[in-house]
């Protein structure tokens, strides 16, 4: 008597080709992205354990150590703020404002920066700091 072998079907997929069509794309996609610069305004920024992350603003204000205020790349006087934002808001897509003070600036000169932010009708301004661990 001859008995039939019974044949298995093993049927399996072979994912090594797919794992290397993954790693050449995760590959492309690193080598080929644009990573966001900041501006190369030094601001060493204060702490803060209750910030809060929020999306970029349009229009950034920087004030330096040395109590420079810098809008839009030009060292700028704190009564002008007012008016040079004023022409700038048309412009922008988001009325909002972001403020960038060295950790070393005197308070009333943030206070300064904030009372001609407000003069210019706008109201929704944020200060940045970084998160303290």
């Amino acid at each position: 008597m001859e008995f039939k072998r019974r044949r298995y079907n093993h049927s399996y997929l072979n994912i090594a080709p797919l794992v290397d069509v993954v790693f050449l794309l995760l590959l492309f996609f690193m080598l080929t992205s644009h990573f966001i610069e900041e501006q190369s305004i030094r601001v060493r920024l204060p702490e803060s354990r209750t910030s809060e992350y929020t999306e970029r603003a349009g229009i950034k204000i920087f004030i330096n150590e040395k109590g420079d205020v810098i809008l839009n790349r030009k060292k700028v006087k704190v009564e002008d703020l007012h008016t040079l934002l004023k022409e700038q808001l048309p412009l922008e897509k988001t009325k909002n404002v972001e403020i960038r003070a060295d950790r070393d600036v005197k308070v009333s000169l943030l206070m300064r920066v904030i009372d001609e932010i407000r003069l210019s009708g706008i109201n929704d301004f944020n200060i940045v700091t970084e998160k303290a661990y």
